[in-house]
């Protein structure tokens, strides 16, 4: 079985995705992309914000699609309730 399906599979399941909180966080900003306070302001929304994943995996994942850049390392930690 393919991983996109797999994860596909995952989120239709009945299994209730984790709440996690983002540390540290490095992007892949391109060269071209040459704000500085814009990329200041978006690594302290991402901190800011409590995600829902699956999994780590997942969670890299939602925080790409969220902010539109590829996440080159993550530290992160579960929220418990």
């Amino acid at each position: 079985m393919f991983a996109d399906i797999d994860r596909q599979l995952r989120k239709l399941s009945i299994y209730k995705p984790m709440q996690f909180r983002v540390t540290e966080i490095e992007f892949d900003f391109d060269d071209s992309f040459e704000v500085e306070n814009y990329d200041q302001d978006l690594i302290d929304e991402v901190l800011a914000t409590t995600w829902e994943a699956c999994d780590g995996d997942d969670l890299v994942e939602e925080i790409t699609s969220a902010t539109g850049f590829c996440v080159n390392s993550i530290d992160y930690c579960y929220v418990l309730k």
